[in-house]
């Protein structure tokens, strides 16, 4: 059964029917339709480790005591999700290993999925990698015809940006992606650990300046995460090992043989 039109125009086919003349013309909802088909092929699914992410639930109770100011922004953002993608507005992190970028990126993610929107969620690596692909005889797009659909999801989530080896043609399909989702109003979340406190160096070097300043004016400034590795909150302690207590003989009674299970005295022969 199709969507209904939210313009409340059409049948849900995107097409405006003229019985009398026997014509049709497009509905105004055509084009997002043809977009989220486009898009349905690459649609994400929250990885499992993320599918429980939730405010109440750890590791978010202690990514939101390390970084409060972090976490009010995403709460801002997840409670009118729908209206931060219509406006194209996105979200960056970044910080050290394990200080929770991935889960708030994923907690966002999330959100537009229950808010009904596409969703694509890939590693930068995997990405790059599945854009070399299109160049296989067997490969079920071309790379024209994948970028379309990555720029026509509703949110494109990329983990991992600066993990990848940099070359010319890495950094030309990146800005693409990037470039075409800004030129079309579409909204980016994304992770890396390339923005420091010294700056935005390392990152403008591996992907180069016009495409970190368009995530700019997508994302605004990137929310820097502190704190102790999350990763490693949870490790395997062993048990405390017991030492036995060292055996003492019970004191002998004088002129009492010893109660069962008590050791016997023993006796030496003395020399004759």
């Amino acid at each position: 059964m199709a969507d209904a039109c939210p313009h409340g125009r059409c049948d849900g086919s995107g097409f405006l029917y003229d019985e009398a003349a026997r014509t049709a013309r497009a509905c105004a909802c055509r084009p997002a339709r043809i977009a989220r088909r486009r898009a349905a092929a690459l649609e994400g699914r929250i990885p499992r480790r993320y599918r429980e992410v939730d405010f109440a639930r750890e590791p978010l109770i202690s990514i939101e005591r390390a970084n409060p100011h972090v976490v009010r922004e995403v709460r801002a953002y997840v409670r009118d999700v729908a209206a931060e993608l219509d406006g194209g507005r996105g979200l960056w992190f970044t910080g050290d290993p394990g200080t929770g970028k991935t889960t708030l990126a994923m907690l966002i993610s999330k959100a537009a999925m229950e808010a009904d929107r596409t969703v694509a969620i890939y590693s930068l690596p995997r990405l790059l990698a599945l854009l070399r692909d299109t160049y296989s005889e067997r490969a079920a797009y071309s790379l024209n015809e994948l970028i379309d659909r990555l720029c026509a999801v509703d949110l494109l989530h990329v983990d991992d940006v600066g993990a990848e080896q940099s070359s010319p043609w890495v950094l030309e399909q990146l800005y693409t992606v990037v470039n075409t989702r800004y030129e079309d109003g579409r909204a980016i979340v994304l992770t890396t650990n390339l923005v420091t406190l010294g700056g935005d160096a390392k990152l403008r070097e591996q992907i180069e300046d016009r495409t970190v300043s368009r995530l700019y004016e997508m994302c605004g400034e990137p929310k820097a995460m502190f704190g102790p590795d999350q990763r490693m909150a949870i490790r395997y302690e062993p048990p405390a090992r017991h030492e036995p207590e060292a055996w003492e003989p019970p004191a002998q009674r004088s002129g009492e043989p010893p109660a069962y299970g008590e050791q016997r005295p023993r006796w030496t022969r003395s020399a004759s």
